[in-house]
């Protein structure tokens, strides 16, 4: 996607390779656009860009659901007993 090969040619020189930068200039970004922004952006993307970014918000929806749900999580009732 262009805007993401612009916004990288933008700050790489400032940029150290860890995920927190990539969170950083994303949560940055994101302040700065607003709904019709976004969809244009959208609009703007392949077949392909846009169904990895829409599987990546099911995957990690999903994910946060099931972290809040406790699905996955050991509880003391699925415990075996210990004599």
């Amino acid at each position: 996607m262009k805007f993401i090969d612009d916004l990288y040619d933008y700050y790489k020189d400032r940029l150290t390779g860890d995920e927190e930068d990539a969170e950083v200039v994303a949560m940055s970004i994101l302040d700065e656009l607003d709904r019709r922004d976004v969809l244009k952006l959208i609009g703007e993307m392949t077949d392909e860009e846009l169904l990895g970014m829409f599987g990546l918000y099911l995957f990690e929806s999903l994910k946060a659901k099931m972290a809040r749900e406790g699905l996955g999580a050991t509880r003391p009732q699925d415990a075996p007993r210990v004599h």
